[in-house]
């Protein structure tokens, strides 16, 4: 399993009702991209990080470990806002206004970021797929969406074990070797997924398969308290990120 969903496993909201946590994770998303870049996205940021690692129990170093990732595409996107190509200044130069732009998408894309972490570092995934269906997405779908998740880890774990293989036998000594051993694990993991495909659909026929599948989803119930709470913070970030904003 990924660090995130080993979080989520163990995470202390692991029996709230993942509707709860995508309240608030949503919520801070959507105050994030709507709000003003300064404050309202820095407003969320801070928020959306305390919770994280207050209530919610997430360790720093897993928090920086996944979180790393989205802000590296935040900042890939944000550095071209910095430059215009063509024009009377010349090929390439500095944008007018390009800095406070760049900083702006930077804020609002990582604050809603966290907000999305927020509530993967919270709800397992299969705690979520199952509960779809009763909103109204076509049963197969989660069904298709539910074996997949369970064969990605299988085919991550087939990965890391023929990696380590290739490694024992000398597979990355030189630049060659390690171009031969990508390219074996890249035909084997490709050999090993149809594999995996073909056993399942043949466990499943032979369990009578009727094109459902039926999983035992913990029981939780909607807590009015934490989504009240959750109200109640979301407004006050909204008023908070608007008073300042009249201030600045």
């Amino acid at each position: 399993m990924l660090p995130i969903d080993v979080a989520a496993h163990g995470s202390r909201w692991r029996r709230r009702h993942p509707g709860e946590k995508a309240v608030l994770g949503l919520g801070l998303t959507v105050c994030a991209v709507s709000l003003p870049p300064w404050p309202g996205a820095a407003l969320v940021a801070v928020v959306a990080v305390v919770v994280l690692l207050g209530p919610a129990g997430v360790a720093p170093r897993q928090l920086w470990r996944a979180w790393r990732v989205p802000l590296g595409f935040c900042v890939t996107g944000a550095v071209p806002l910095l430059f215009q190509v063509g024009g009377p200044a010349g090929w390439v130069a500095p944008a007018p206004g390009g800095a406070v732009q760049a900083g702006e998408l930077l804020l609002r894309s990582s604050a809603a970021s966290l907000g999305v972490l927020l509530f993967a570092f919270t709800t397992p995934v299969s705690d979520v797929l199952p509960r779809l269906v009763r909103a109204g997405v076509p049963a197969p779908v989660v069904d298709v969406a539910l074996v997949m998740y369970r064969i990605g880890f299988l085919l991550l774990d087939a990965v890391a074990r023929i990696r380590q293989a290739q490694a024992a036998r000398l597979g990355t000594t030189s630049r060659a070797a390690a171009w031969r051993s990508a390219a074996g694990l890249g035909a084997t993991a490709f050999v090993r997924a149809f594999d995996r495909a073909t056993r399942l659909q043949s466990g499943l026929a032979g369990r009578g398969y009727d094109g459902t599948l039926r999983v035992l989803v913990p029981a939780a119930r909607l807590d009015r308290r934490f989504l009240a709470a959750t109200a109640v913070l979301l407004a006050a970030l909204v008023a908070a990120a608007l008073g300042l904003e009249r201030v600045v």
